[in-house]
């Protein structure tokens, strides 16, 4: 096959936000080297870490002028030293760099098959959103059956996967959203949702769990809600997973966790886990393999917009407007 020189992408200009993403049609087609391939996009997965990115606020984030977008699901069309030609013409899902585009470079090793019967459209979120549900419900989070979990911003991509695998795993699921997404919470399993807006959480979780608090806690809200993710948690052995923070930084200081927050506090990030603890992040690939083959995980069904609208996304996704996974088609 005889690959094309230049490609349509997305490129951010500065540290603005997503609102000075342009669209060039010249970007050099990249070239897989060794131990990589070359995927021709049919779906780019929008992510939170992609507004951080283009705000300056995502840790050794890139410098502008960079092309945007680190998911992406299509077709092997190349493969670098090392790897199998046979790969050429599979569908899979991967995460890299610049993936807004045409085409993107993945490393083979890193890249997950599209399941059987799924579109790559279908399969995106895999390897971001449902592996962070994984690890920040089991091992980062130690939820056993019977516990009570609270799952904040439960309407997105990570937050649906996670109501969906911890019903799986025998918790109780108590979710936050907005009210306009209460109904679609419901339909991943939760047993209660709550006003993410102008609700009391920290007095409906005493409530519903007879005033002890969850045993779990994901917050990837941050902002004024983590101060409520820390109050709705179990006193002494209750944990909180902190994943995000959509809604800004918020502060904690030994004094509070001594006299006010006595809870287990923990912080993840994937690109550590997969670099950090391999082993953790194979096991995990391995469990969700077989969420998918007994039918616990379906295929999703991401809101498309075309590349040109990636701004677009970016800001509806900013300001809480969407639900489920966004995706860009090049």
């Amino acid at each position: 096959m005889t690959l094309p020189t230049a490609m349509r992408a997305l490129q951010q200009m500065s540290l603005n936000g997503p609102q000075d993403m342009r669209l060039i049609t010249d970007a050099a087609v990249p070239r897989p080297g060794s131990g990589e391939v070359l995927v021709r996009v049919v779906a780019a997965g929008v992510n939170f870490a992609d507004i951080s990115k283009s705000r300056g606020t995502f840790r050794d984030g890139p410098t502008p002028p960079y092309l945007a977008g680190f998911e992406a699901a299509g077709e092997i069309v190349a493969v670098g030293a090392a790897v199998a030609t046979e790969l050429v013409g599979t569908f899979v899902v991967g995460v890299g760099e610049g993936t807004f585009a045409e085409n993107a470079v993945f490393p083979a090793a890193g890249v997950m098959p599209v399941p059987p019967g799924w579109t790559a459209v279908e399969a995106l979120g895999l390897l971001v959103n449902a592996v962070t549900a994984l690890a920040v419900l089991k091992p980062v989070g130690g939820l056993a059956a019977t516990q009570t979990v609270l799952i904040h911003a439960a309407a997105g991509a990570t937050g649906q996967v996670a109501v969906t695998v911890a019903k799986h795993y025998g918790a109780t699921v108590i979710a936050t959203a907005s009210p306009g997404k209460h109904e679609v919470v419901r339909a991943s399993g939760a047993d209660h949702v709550l006003d993410s807006v102008g609700g009391d959480i920290v007095s409906e979780v005493r409530r519903l769990t007879g005033g002890v608090g969850a045993d779990l806690v994901l917050e990837s809200a941050g902002g004024l809600t983590f101060e409520a993710s820390l109050a709705a948690a179990k006193r002494v052995t209750g944990r909180v997973v902190i994943y995000g923070l959509a809604g800004g930084e918020a502060s904690l200081t030994n004094w509070d966790l001594v006299y006010r927050h006595q809870v287990h506090l923990a912080g993840f990030n994937l690109g550590t886990l997969i670099q950090a603890t391999p082993q953790i992040f194979g096991a995990l690939m391995g469990e969700l393999s077989a969420l998918i083959a007994a039918g616990v995980l379906t295929a999703g069904r991401p809101t498309t917009y075309e590349l040109t609208d990636g701004p677009k996304a970016l800001g509806e996704l900013e300001d809480r407007a969407t639900i489920g996974k966004l995706a860009l088609l090049p």
